[in-house]
């Protein structure tokens, strides 16, 4: 495939899964900061609480890892007192531009979704 190939099936990938976002929680997360804010929620295991502007800070730090896990960037250490999981960092992410950045994240994000949730 051609990167502008790859290009097209990511965006493909990732339309389809905001469209399956909004069916299931009723609203479509607007980027992919909303995305990983919610992988974040899931994965601190406490509901829709209100959270401080430094938590949902946190709360995207806990979707990175997360989803950097699937391929061995990060490994979980465990979790604080309060619940919340701490990761380490395994091995080194490429240095990638900004829009290269973005997508392998939304790559990592369907990922998870599809075998982590079993959502996709």
């Amino acid at each position: 495939m051609k990167n502008q190939e790859i290009d097209e099936q990511l965006e493909k990938d990732w339309e389809g899964l905001l469209e399956t976002l909004e069916q299931t929680i009723g609203k479509k997360p607007a980027d992919l900061n909303g995305v990983l804010f919610l992988i974040g929620v899931h994965e601190l295991g406490k509901g829709p609480i209100s959270f401080t502007k430094e938590q949902k800070q946190d709360l995207m730090h806990i979707a990175v890892c997360k989803v950097l896990s699937l391929s061995g960037f990060y490994e979980l250490e465990g979790l604080d007192k309060d619940g919340w999981p701490h990761w380490r960092s395994v091995e080194k992410v490429p240095h990638f531009n900004l829009l290269s950045q973005e997508s392998l994240l939304k790559i990592h994000v369907i990922k998870y979704f599809k075998e982590e949730i079993k959502l996709t």
